[in-house]
């Protein structure tokens, strides 16, 4: 594990899949909300762009091993990013991000656009297509503003966890793929993953509360975004309307979309696929570059 002191002091922990001694392009792989690294693992070990591209896989601020309590927004984390870059010399990458990683990764490429050489999106929030609980939620911000910046003032005093235990999602995938064998697979899953015992356990609520906050934030100005773009999108998730996130993401410069039958977690549900549509989009995005 990698690690480096942001400006502010926070410890940021990461690490890369190099694949050789000298220097390879890269691909970033951005996790979501209350996730980690860990996200990745899967996707790292079995994919053929190790053979061709290192692989960063950032624990991002506030979670796992970059566990921190404070101030977390897309700004930050982009700058979070950008610190990894360049203690890595990595001029532009890239980047894959998934749900809240999605949404990091649209901001990196509008305020850092020399950093970025593409984007792969799987599952981004669009917050004018919510539905459902999320679109709930959205009514619901300023209160849980609220409730955000009462936790900090309390984790502020000395209430508050100080150790949690880092959550494996490669091994948490394996297991629930053994309870999705049975019956109405998909509500197992979707009950599994978001549950907030789960959640608690693993991180502060603030913190996840933040992360939240972010995931249905306004999208940055897509057409400024020229790189070319991948946006794969669960047929099966009821987060929002497609129809209306498909018209957002059509206001990519060079956008390609592909459909996953899958809820909003296809790298559980549906990995060699997720990982097989990245890599012939990549393979195809080489000769031009």
């Amino acid at each position: 594990m990698n690690r480096l002191i942001a400006s502010d002091g926070v410890e940021l922990c990461y690490r890369i899949r190099r694949s050789g001694d000298g220097p390879s392009p890269a691909v970033l792989l951005i996790h979501g909300a209350a996730s980690n690294h860990t996200r990745w693992a899967e996707f790292a070990r079995r994919t053929e762009l190790g053979k061709g591209f290192d692989l960063i896989l950032p624990d991002m601020r506030g979670n796992a091993r970059s566990m921190c309590r404070g101030r977390l927004d897309l700004g930050v984390w982009c700058e979070d990013l950008v610190t990894i870059l360049d203690a890595e010399s990595y001029d532009s990458v890239i980047v894959v991000g998934h749900s809240l990683g999605a949404q990091i990764a649209l901001h990196l490429a509008v305020t850092h656009p020399r950093r970025v050489r593409a984007l792969a999106l799987i599952d981004p929030v669009v917050r004018q297509a919510l539905t459902g609980r999320p679109k709930r939620m959205r009514r619901l911000e300023p209160l849980v503003r609220l409730a955000i910046l009462i936790l900090r003032m309390l984790n502020g005093l000395g209430l508050r966890r100080h150790q949690f235990p880092l959550m494996d999602l490669e091994k948490l995938d394996a297991e629930t793929r053994e309870i999705m064998r049975g019956g109405h697979p998909r509500e197992a899953l979707v009950q599994r993953y978001s549950a907030m015992g789960l959640i608690r356990e693993h991180m502060p609520i603030a913190n996840y509360l933040q992360q939240l906050v972010a995931s249905i934030s306004p999208l940055p100005k897509l057409e400024c975004i020229a790189v070319p773009a991948l946006v794969l999108e669960s047929t099966g998730a009821e987060l929002m309307d497609r129809a209306r996130s498909s018209a957002q993401f059509a206001r990519l410069q060079a956008s390609e979309l592909v459909e996953i039958d899958a809820t909003h977690w296809p790298l559980t549900e549906r990995p060699d696929e997720v990982r097989r549509a990245i890599e012939n989009w990549i393979e195809r995005l080489e000769p031009a570059a």
